[in-house]
């Protein structure tokens, strides 16, 4: 590892950068300086500009991707770098504005019914009735369930925070279903690993699986399903009697 690597990791650490926006800058920056066949800090803002046409014209990256490699330079030529050059010195591709995917409460009850495990079905109707992101909704644990406020506190979320999200009378009821019949101790969702939860990988793939069986002509991803304004169409999950587990 050359030590500007190190030094580019060490600062991204520093800074509280999410371990997934490490890697995604680690990537860019990397490939950066292959399509150049040099470090970097051997390259100027007009390298940037010309390696941002080769990924518009010629790789036909995403506005999203291309913006993102954006960032990854700008945080290394701003931060490692200590370049004084401002933001102006980054421009951005504009990105398209885009309606999100809605689902009839129809179409929400048939694609959870196309999830045939209880527990992958229980992380992706709390990423769906809270509004949480999967790696927030996988890294949960049963003490972070308040039945009693209605409230799901979320430990360590996006950008480092700590934050409670509502908890709905049918997800709850959803939640308790699936607790009396895996019992977890610690992580909500245990992976068959030993004191972990499931990978954020994982309930993508089930979510994928589920929106390709369903049939649906609409696209359904882990990703939109948090903006799905859960509370009023999360489909009725089974409401059983009994002691609380919470």
């Amino acid at each position: 590892m050359t030590p500007l690597r190190q030094r580019f990791i060490e600062d991204m650490q520093l800074r509280g950068l999410a371990p997934t926006t490490q890697r995604s800058y680690l990537h860019y920056v990397a490939e950066f300086a292959k399509f150049y066949g040099a470090s970097p800090e051997h390259l100027d803002l007009e390298a940037v500009r010309q390696y941002q046409l080769y990924l518009l014209n010629e790789r036909k990256l995403s506005p999203e991707s291309i913006n993102t490699f954006v960032s990854a330079v700008q945080f290394l030529y701003q931060k490692t770098l200590e370049m004084p050059w401002g933001s102006a010195c980054f421009p951005r591709v504009r990105c398209p504005q885009r309606l999100p995917v809605v689902l009839s409460p129809e179409e929400v009850g048939h694609f959870f019914r196309q999830v045939p495990s209880l527990k992958y079905r229980a992380v992706l109707m709390t990423c769906y009735g809270a509004g949480l992101r999967i790696s927030e909704a996988v890294a949960l644990r049963v003490v972070d369930i308040d039945s009693r406020r209605n409230l799901i506190r979320v430990q360590q979320g996006k950008g480092a925070k700590d934050r409670y999200a509502m908890l709905s009378p049918r997800l709850l009821a959803v939640l308790r279903v699936y607790w009396r019949a895996a019992r977890p101790r610690n992580f909500l969702f245990p992976s068959w690993r030993q004191e972990r939860h499931l990978t954020s990988g994982a309930v993508s793939q089930a979510c994928r699986d589920a929106s390709q069986g369903s049939g649906l002509p609409k696209r359904v991803t882990a990703h939109t399903l948090r903006h799905y304004a859960a509370s009023r169409t999360m489909p009725r999950g089974p409401n059983r009697t009994g002691p609380r587990a919470w």
